[in-house]
């Protein structure tokens, strides 16, 4: 739960939850933040293991894995 209180955090999980995966570009050109506050966001939740990275060629493609968190973010946001 602290980890989806940050509403920046928040809001990547269920950026990710609409689009299965994405990058960090993709990401970042959503939210309109610095590419390395989105890093440090994104490490934070995979420590926590709400999302997991899959590497494709040079980039990483995340998305959510934690069931708990994907239905906390449904029943925030419908």
């Amino acid at each position: 739960m602290k980890a989806l209180a940050n509403p920046v955090r928040l809001c990547i999980v269920r950026g990710l939850m609409a689009q299965e995966s994405c990058n960090v570009s993709h990401i970042q050109s959503c939210l309109e933040m610095p590419q390395s506050t989105i890093s440090q966001h994104l490490a934070k939740l995979r420590s926590v293991g709400i999302i997991e990275g899959r590497r494709c060629g040079s980039e990483v493609y995340y998305s959510v894995v934690s069931e708990d968190s994907k239905k906390i973010v449904r029943a925030l946001f419908g």
